[in-house]
């Protein structure tokens, strides 16, 4: 069966078909339009797997979806492209193309992909996390995503790391979300230095603000995730997201989060991803 992956992002969707032996077959993008609503994204959607499942039988759909899937309703929920909230997406995607769908959140594809195709090929437990414009996580289990009984497994940025901490979108305080997300460390900077700098530009630099702000960020990051190998003691972490570009979150990161766990052996490996911005799509595909 050929296996057919779609990446639904703010600003593009691409569509992917792999074979039996996860070949790219056909690889294609366009732009979403998110202005243009909701009806103009399933058109898209329905266009784009039309021209990729071209000739094609035998295949399977995925989808990697910016927010979730609600259990309770169906519809989708925080999502950054605000004219999906609150619709039906999988129920008339499925009318439309008059076949079953697989829909994911993007930290699910992302944890799909590495642990099948990625950095994590061949670890049984495997924990994805993305960290970027927000914080979030999956987890598969031998080649199966773990969703969880209410599907929020995975998602440690809700977790509270400061109880009476920095407030959330959530209504809650002291998410981790709060304090090792992009824009959080940003913010955190500006606060320390009184300048308004992009992540990239920030490591870079030296100083006594830049040392306490790395040391508040490296104990934040070894306690969050220390609390997550207590719990899943995975057999491999994968870090995904524009801040798991940050290399010493490979060496001093990695020991900050050895301090925190509750063993007297820790050598969980804590792992760069391999597959990058495409995870998404690989991951859709691997549904």
């Amino acid at each position: 069966m050929y296996k057919i992956g779609i990446d639904l992002g703010g600003t593009k969707i691409e569509g992917i078909c792999l074979d039996g032996s996860h070949n790219v077959l056909v690889r294609k993008r366009i732009m979403t339009n998110q202005h243009n609503g909701y009806e103009s994204i399933l058109d898209s959607i329905v266009s784009l797997v039309g021209q990729i499942a071209s000739g094609l039988s035998d295949y399977s759909i995925g989808i990697c979806t910016p927010g979730a899937i609600s259990k309770k309703t169906g519809m989708i929920k925080n999502s950054n492209t605000q004219c999906l909230i609150g619709m039906p997406l999988k129920d008339d995607l499925e009318r439309l193309l008059g076949r079953t769908v697989a829909m994911e959140n993007d930290a699910n594809c992302f944890a799909m992909a590495e642990a099948t195709l990625g950095a994590a090929t061949g670890y049984g437990l495997v924990f994805g996390v993305i960290m970027g414009t927000g914080v979030g996580g999956g987890i598969v289990i031998d080649g199966r995503l773990h969703r969880g009984r209410t599907l929020i497994a995975g998602e440690w940025g809700h977790h509270t790391l400061h109880i009476h901490g920095n407030k959330c979108y959530c209504g809650r305080q002291g998410c981790v979300e709060t304090y090792i997300s992009g824009p959080a460390l940003e913010k955190r900077w500006s606060e320390l230095s009184g300048k308004h700098e992009k992540l990239s530009d920030i490591v870079k630099q030296e100083g006594n603000d830049v040392k306490l702000w790395k040391k508040e960020f490296l104990e934040n990051f070894g306690i969050a995730l220390a609390n997550v190998i207590d719990i899943l003691d995975p057999d491999a972490i994968v870090l995904g997201g524009g801040v798991s570009n940050i290399d010493f979150l490979y060496t001093e990161g990695k020991k900050a989060v050895y301090d925190n766990v509750f063993s007297d052996l820790i050598d969980t490996p804590i792992l760069k991803n391999k597959l990058g911005d495409s995870a998404g799509v690989f991951g859709a595909a691997m549904l």
